[in-house]
């Protein structure tokens, strides 16, 4: 039926289970809630260690479907979460319904208020240069008491890795936000999983600090409300288009996988 829970996708034992999961084509989603996935942070937050959140949606599937080592990421990150709505719609197909939609766009606030709240620092890390900075303002406005630990729009490239990784290291972060965009930053995220000492979860944000920062407007709530921001998005970026192809591909490649089961 697709369903997996508890351990790891890689075999490696956690101390904390992961929640039931959803696999649509090799990678797992979580069957969770917002209120559900915050909870499940909360406790990893105790345990040591990286952990990591990834936001699935189809064109991250159809990219793993041709590159195994996204796939390899996908399948161990912590929390992998609905991002896409046409992962919660296909996901009936597979006998076990996603609740709903996750959006990492709407995560990036409430997981900002829990840092306020519990006082994690929080660093961002990537988007435009001056993007990050006018986030945290935003950030900082919209929950008093949330502690910036720093930002840093650098790149994802192999040789600015080493000067990030001393930064976030000795701002003492405990959330890192990271806007490269998918797979670099889930890749970024994995590869330093051990060299983050301090760091105890970390997301890819992909656009969210464009939205935060007023760089780039986000959709209409009844939009986001429906699942349908990408909409918005392709008419904001007809460039996108290509992209969007992703969505009959996923479609077609599950609707193949459940009929061949």
């Amino acid at each position: 039926m697709g369903l997996s829970g508890g351990g790891s996708a890689d075999g490696k034992e956690m101390s904390v289970d992961r929640p039931p999961a959803v696999t649509m084509l090799g990678v797992p989603v979580h069957q969770v809630t917002m209120d559900a996935a915050l909870a499940q942070v909360e406790k990893l937050m105790q345990e040591p260690g990286l952990h990591q959140i990834a936001t699935a949606n189809p064109e991250f599937v159809m990219r793993a479907q041709k590159d195994a080592g996204f796939l390899a990421i996908l399948r161990r990150v912590d929390l992998s979460l609905a991002d896409g709505i046409g992962l919660v719609w296909i996901s009936a197909w597979y006998g076990a319904r996603l609740p709903k939609r996750v959006p990492g766009s709407e995560l990036v606030y409430h997981l900002a208020e829990r840092c306020a709240r519990r006082g994690w620092r929080l660093f961002l890390l990537g988007a435009a240069p001056g993007v990050a900075e006018k986030a945290g303002e935003r950030l900082i406005e919209l929950y008093p008491g949330l502690e910036i630990a720093g930002t840093y729009a650098g790149s994802p490239a192999p040789a600015e890795n080493d000067e990030i990784v001393t930064r976030i290291n000795e701002s003492r972060a405990d959330v890192l936000y990271v806007a490269y965009g998918a797979p670099n930053q889930d890749r970024w995220i994995d590869r330093n999983r051990d060299a983050l000492l301090t760091v105890r979860m970390a997301m890819g944000v992909g656009g969210s600090l464009d939205f935060i920062s007023g760089r780039v407007q986000r959709a209409p709530g009844w939009m986001q409300r429906l699942g349908i921001e990408w909409v918005f998005r392709l008419l904001q970026q007809p460039w996108r288009w290509r992209r969007m192809l992703a969505i009959p591909r996923f479609v077609w490649a599950a609707w193949k996988e459940v009929r061949g089961r």
